[in-house]
Order: C-alpha cells, then structure tokens, then sequence
C-alpha cells in the first residue's frame, strides 16, 4: 500500500512529461476580451500588485497551486524549489496531497517546508473522499503541522478517483464530515477541486460544513483523467473519454459570483498566464492557483521558478496599466473592464 501511494506521485510527473496532452490548453480566458485604455492615466511603475492572503501581504495573487509529494527525491526537489521560490517572490504556495506521509514516513520530509518559505502562505492538503477512509482531524492536523501551514485544502476528485487504478470512490456523506473537521482545527479549511470545477451547489454544501474559501478549479488545464488513463492496464479509453469533463474555470467564477460577499475565491485550472490572472481577478478571484506552468522550472531549480514566476508577475502589472487600474481593489469584481465575451 505504501509503495502504491508513493510510486504514483512519480508516475503522475512522468504522465506529464511523456504527454503534452494531459495539459487540455482550453484557453477558456482569451474567449473574454477586456477594455484597452490608450490613456490609462498612471504610470506603469506607480502600479501596485500587493494583495492580502491568510494574514499574509503578497507581491501579487498568485498561488502555486497544488503538484506533488512522496519520497523520492525528484518530488522533493521540486517542492522545495517552489517553496524557495515562493519566498523570494512573496507568493502563496499549496503542497500536493499528504496522504502519502502517512503510507510512506520518508515522504514527511517533501513536505517539511516552511524553513525554505518563513514568510508566506503554506497550504496543507488531503483529499476530501479519505474522510471515508480512514484520516480524521488527528491526521489532519499532522499534515498541518508537518508543513506548519497557514490553512489546509481539502481537495475533490471524484472524477480522477473513478478513473484512477485504485481509487477510493466512496464520496458520500462528506459534507458533515467536512463540517466536523472544520470545526475541530485551528487553521481555516478550504475547499477545492484539481480540474473539473466547483458548482453552485457545491459551494452551498461548502458554506454548509462552514467554509469560505474556496478554490474553484475549472477545467482548461491539467487532466487529472488523462494523466490516470496512462496509469490503467485494462486498455478502458474511461480517462480519454472524460478528459474535458466540467466546468470551465471562467464560468466557475461567474457560478461562485453570487458568494462574493461572504466566500473568498480562489481561481485555477487553466491559468497560463498574468493576462488569465487579471481576468480571473475581474471574475471575482482574490488569488490565483497555477500549477503547470512551474512544474518544468522547478525540475530545474529555485532560479529557473523565479524567472517564471516574475515573467508572470510582469504580465500581470503590464494588463493593469493597460486596463488604467491601479490596484487591485480597482480590479477586483470589476466587469465594467469586460468589453466582450465570446
């Protein structure tokens, strides 16, 4: 069982590597074009990115979202490369899921990483569906205090869980088992899908079991069904056949809309680019999940992921001295910098 877990967080790399496919490059965000201001009535370098996340002041609202863990030690490269470059450019930063620390103890050290990242958001995670296996709120609070985390994610998969191998499939009751599990931790718990996208009555069962953030996740991105598809012996197409199953993650955001007064949201899922930040920010997105993008840098080095993240960063302050925007409470929820949807 311990090798099963801990070997799939390679396989998953190694899907990716092997098949540029499992990126679906929806490109959901360039169907939205935004107002250009030829007079924009600021200057670029008078631009102020900042924003504020779990307490924390970030340079701009990116998170590098959720990738991986185990024991190995390419997986423990790349989590610390992202967490060093995550200090260096003030950004958030969400860790793959921790089950595997407790099938695998050697894998705890992937996840050992506030020493590299003492001054920003960390973000636990478990998947949601293992409150039906087994982990409770002493596991979870392992996980948090292993990362020394900010918040913890509980993730949703049911759709990688069909189709993955060994997947545990069993999501029922899991709203007052979220609910208890809030209110038994300390940090705030937060709710996400990894590509499929959150419904409206998903966040209703959310804000149920007493969240109030959430990450939408919407597809365009990763595919978490085409990456399992590599993993099946059975020759099933199950995985190619739902590849682009759900909610696209533009219109995930205008599906959570409705729960801005009371829900922070987070968006993901197809994120490629500073210019998809700023148009998820309009939506309603108070930070930004990308994962993808990073994966290949942080193969590298800390370095190479600081370059990524500060190309982004400049592409991100570029669209709002174009929209004349000032900030990002000027961004934020502002459709009024929407020309068209097409």
């Amino acid at each position: 069982m311990s090798d099963q877990t801990n070997d799939r967080k390679l396989e998953h790399i190694r899907a990716i590597e092997k098949d540029p496919h499992t990126d679906r490059s929806g490109r959901y965000f360039d169907r939205i074009h935004l107002t250009h201001r030829a007079l924009p009535e600021i200057a670029l370098s008078e631009i102020d990115s900042s924003c504020q996340f779990l307490g924390y002041e970030l340079s701009f609202p990116l998170l590098i979202s959720s990738m991986t863990g185990g024991d190995h030690q390419l997986i423990k490269k790349i989590n610390r490369n992202l967490a060093i470059a995550a200090q260096q450019t003030g950004v958030a930063m969400a860790v793959g899921s921790q089950r595997v620390m407790f099938t695998t103890p050697e894998a705890r050290e992937s996840f050992e990483l506030r020493k590299y990242a003492p001054d920003v958001p960390l973000i636990s995670n478990l998947g949601a569906v293992q409150l039906n296996y087994g982990v409770d709120s002493d596991l979870a609070q392992t996980a948090i205090d292993c990362l020394d985390a900010d918040a913890i994610y509980l993730h949703l998969n049911p759709l990688q869980e069909a189709v993955q191998p060994e997947g545990d499939t069993d999501f029922s009751g899991l709203g007052a088992k979220i609910k208890k599990l809030t209110e038994s931790l300390d940090v705030p718990v937060l709710l996400k899908e990894v590509g499929s996208g959150l419904s409206a009555a998903d966040i209703e069962l959310g804000r149920d079991a007493g969240i109030s953030i959430f990450d939408v996740a919407g597809t365009g991105g990763t595919s978490w069904s085409r990456i399992e598809h590599h993993r099946r012996a059975d020759g099933s197409d199950l995985g190619i056949k739902f590849q682009d199953w759900g909610i696209p993650t533009p219109i995930a955001l205008k599906l959570a809309a409705p729960y801005l007064g009371t829900a922070t949201i987070v968006a993901s899922g197809g994120l490629r680019d500073g210019i998809d930040m700023v148009k998820s920010v309009i939506l309603g997105a108070s930070l930004c999940g990308m994962a993808a993008p990073l994966l290949q840098p942080a193969m590298e080095s800390a370095e190479a992921v600081v370059v990524e993240i500060e190309k982004i960063k400049t592409e991100f302050r570029t669209a709002m001295f174009l929209l004349g925007v000032p900030d990002i409470a000027s961004l934020f929820n502002n459709r009024s910098l929407i020309l068209e949807e097409c």
